[in-house]
């Protein structure tokens, strides 16, 4: 069971933060950083409905918010895709780190959520858990969406 009044007001708070709001600005999957983790808050916030344990609400909703708060362009890299993948929760720790207080759970989020390619750095607890599997689910989802335009624009759009 979870108590979606904490995680929305936890989710609400970090939204209106100024540091978060600069993830607007920086492309990933097809849009921007900001978009993607609000659609991962939102589909760690429906697996979290259907488990059959108890999580987190608060740090569920800010991990979730902070996993990638790397703030550069994916599109903007002096890096390789597989190095962005291994080394951005790292750095988003960092960010975080330095802008908000985390917690223990907040802090294993962010830097396991690109498990299994950061092999090493497994998920330690349950909402690390949620948000690996929602940010997949997400990633996955809006990568789909991106190449469906791309070839539409190609193949179907010509004149």
């Amino acid at each position: 069971m979870i108590d979606e009044k904490a995680y929305r007001e936890a989710l609400d708070e970090l939204l209106r933060d100024p540091e978060l709001q600069k993830m607007k600005q920086y492309y990933q999957h097809g849009g921007n950083t900001y978009a993607h983790s609000v659609q991962v808050a939102e589909a760690a916030l429906k697996l979290a409905r259907i488990l059959p344990f108890h999580v987190k609400e608060k740090d569920l909703a800010r991990g979730a918010m902070l996993h990638d708060f790397y703030l550069y362009g994916t599109n903007d890299m002096t890096f390789t895709a597989y190095q962005h993948g291994t080394r951005h929760p790292r750095i988003s720790y960092e960010n975080a780190s330095r802008h908000f207080d985390l917690t223990d759970t907040e802090k294993d989020i962010i830097l396991s959520h690109m498990w299994p390619l950061t092999f090493t750095r497994p998920p330690r607890c349950r909402e690390s858990v949620v948000v690996t599997l929602a940010d997949k689910y997400c990633a996955t989802r809006e990568y789909r969406q991106h190449f469906t335009r791309l070839i539409k624009n190609r193949f179907f759009h010509r004149q």
